[in-house]
C-alpha cells in the first residue's frame, strides 16, 4: 500500500505570483492554482511545482560555496541555445557556463528570485561533482 500519492517541489520566494509567471512560461503550462502564500504550477507532463511566500527568503549562492545549494531544478530540453535565449527573455540568468557539447550538455541558470535550475540534453550518468 503506497501512502505517499503524490508530491512537488516547492521554492520559498518573497513574490511566488511573480516567479509563478517565469515558470508557466519556461514549463508552457496551462494549470495554475493561486492561493494567499502558495502558487502551484502544473505542466502539460505533469511536472508540478509550488511557489510558497517567505518574506524572508534568500536566494542560495550556487555554483559559489559560501551556501549550500539546497535543492536545484533540472529540465531536459532539445535545444539548449533556444531555452537559453528563452529563460534569459524570461529574467532568468547563466549561473554557470560549461561546454554543452556533446549528448548530456548542461547548462546552469537561476530564476527571477535566484533559485539555481539547470537544463540538459540526453539522459545524465555523470555523479553530481562538489
Amino acid at each position: 500500500m503506497t501512502l505517499v500519492t503524490a508530491g512537488m517541489v516547492v521554492l520559498d520566494c518573497a513574490e511566488p505570483e511573480k516567479l509563478a509567471e517565469f515558470y508557466k512560461e519556461l514549463l508552457g503550462a496551462e494549470d495554475v492554482d493561486a492561493h494567499v502564500n502558495r502558487v502551484e504550477i502544473r505542466a502539460r507532463d505533469g511536472f508540478r511545482l509550488a511557489l510558497r511566500r517567505d518574506v524572508n527568503a534568500t536566494a542560495p549562492s550556487w555554483p559559489r560555496p559560501e551556501n549550500s545549494l539546497q535543492a536545484h531544478l533540472e529540465f531536459v530540453v532539445d535545444d539548449l541555445d533556444a531555452v537559453e535565449r528563452l529563460i534569459v527573455g524570461l529574467g532568468g540568468r547563466p549561473v554557470e557556463t560549461g561546454d554543452a557539447s556533446g549528448p548530456t550538455g548542461e547548462r546552469g541558470y537561476a530564476d527571477p528570485a535566484g533559485h539555481s535550475f539547470t537544463v540538459r540534453r540526453g539522459t545524465s550518468t555523470a555523479p553530481k561533482q562538489g
